[in-house]
């Protein structure tokens, strides 16, 4: 990736941070060549401070560390938007982000998680996978196992089972996704369709 820290003469570029799950923009910060660097050795967010003109990770005081899930640039090349997994408040003044406002930790972002789990797992294909062993299994396998979770999930649901239902419809979820996934697809492409019939 080309980045263009020589554009201003401080050789700092700003750095914007989007946390993973929940796509809000919790805070702005500057890099120059070495805390960028860092940043890639050690997967946490490394900037430049620049009132204390030092490299200064984010969290090394607070515990609140940024671990970097993905990092690109805009079409210039003089700035960075980072994805990041937040470990707490972002803020110095202990709010969520630098705007103050909160960061929704709702657990139906986590969807959104396990999806690019399984297509990393879809590219990887590590062994000793579940999702690595459905994805060689074929499409077959895979469409039969939504199948059996389907049916576990109608008979859970009939027993009025609600633990027992909750635990069987995410299995079938999962594996909805797995096969979504094998298919070419993911989940976003199932609410794009809802969204479609909902006009």
């Amino acid at each position: 990736m080309d980045i263009n820290f020589n554009k201003e003469t401080s050789g700092l570029i700003p750095a914007i941070i989007q946390d993973e799950h929940s796509d809000k923009v919790l805070m702005l910060g500057f890099m120059n060549k070495e805390s960028y660097e860092k940043t890639l050795q050690t997967g946490r967010v490394t900037f430049f401070s620049r009132t204390r003109k030092c490299l200064w990770t984010k969290g090394e005081e607070s515990g609140n560390f940024l671990d970097v899930v993905s990092i690109s640039t805009d079409c210039d090349q003089d700035t960075l938007l980072i994805k990041a997994i937040p470990a707490g408040p972002v803020c110095h003044t202990g709010a969520d982000t630098c705007w103050e406002e909160t960061n929704p930790t709702d657990d139906f972002y986590f969807l959104k998680t396990l999806q690019k789990y399984i297509a990393r797992r879809k590219i990887e294909l590590p062994e000793g996978s579940y999702t690595t062993s459905l994805f060689k299994s074929g499409t077959a396998k895979i469409a039969q196992k939504v199948g059996e979770e389907a049916v576990e999930t109608v008979i859970e649901a009939m027993a009025d089972n609600d633990e027992r239902l909750l635990y069987e419809a995410s299995d079938l979820l999962y594996h909805l996704m797995v096969l979504l996934s094998h298919k070419g697809y993911s989940i976003s492409d199932l609410a794009t369709e809802l969204k479609k019939r909902h006009k």
